[in-house]
């Protein structure tokens, strides 16, 4: 009789994902997420801007596989959105906004507590609205001459869009998360694209 010191422990699942892996699904999330950008979308005339469903994007891929691949899909796949699409001037200031919302959203809801994804959706949330309304402020009046107040007022009326679109953003992206973490964990090659064994128990 085996003692129990004998016995066979399970096996622990952790470590990281491996290189292969992150450049897989990096590829893969800055493509949806530059599609999602570039396909859906509603101009703002006062910014020479627009609306789109990008940060619904952003959003899920932060929350299920974490701030890297949040983040590197944010800042690629919106500034070659934004480059491609006409909006190159913004490009940069995209790269930077995008890219620290999805950082942000992906590392604060993989800390281990409660509400820790709506704080992320919060946290990647403010970066954007405010970033973008600094951006545009700056912008505007710098590339078009125009003084600093035209350039708040023009970037005053993008805000309410920009709001609406982070909040449709955590609407959609949360729930669409939780359920692809909820089918992945059905396959065998949820440890390997998760990287560590996370708790999904508190959202």
């Amino acid at each position: 009789m085996q003692n129990a010191s004998e016995m066979p422990q399970p096996r622990t699942v952790s470590g990281r994902r491996t290189p292969v892996v992150t450049m897989s699904l990096s590829a893969v999330a800055i493509v949806m997420v530059f599609l999602s950008t570039l396909l859906f979308q509603l101009p703002i005339p006062s910014t020479n801007g627009y609306f789109n469903f990008g940060d619904i994007m952003i959003f899920i891929f932060a929350f299920t596989f974490g701030p890297v691949i949040g983040g590197i899909s944010g800042a690629v796949g919106s500034s070659l959105s934004d480059a491609l699409g006409g909006f190159g001037t913004f490009a940069p200031f995209t790269f930077a906004i995008k890219g620290l919302e999805g950082l942000l959203a992906g590392l604060v809801s993989q800390r281990q507590f409660r509400g820790r994804v709506i704080l992320g959706w919060i946290a990647g949330s403010l970066v954007m609205v405010v970033g973008y309304f600094l951006a545009e402020s700056f912008l505007i009046s710098l590339v078009f001459g125009s003084s600093e107040f035209t350039g708040i007022v023009a970037a005053s009326g993008e805000l309410p869009l920009n709001i609406l679109q982070v909040v449709a953003g955590g609407l959609v992206g949360i729930p669409l998360s939780l359920t692809l973490k909820r089918l992945l964990k059905q396959t065998p090659y949820y440890y390997k694209l998760m990287g560590t064994a996370t708790s999904d128990k508190k959202i």
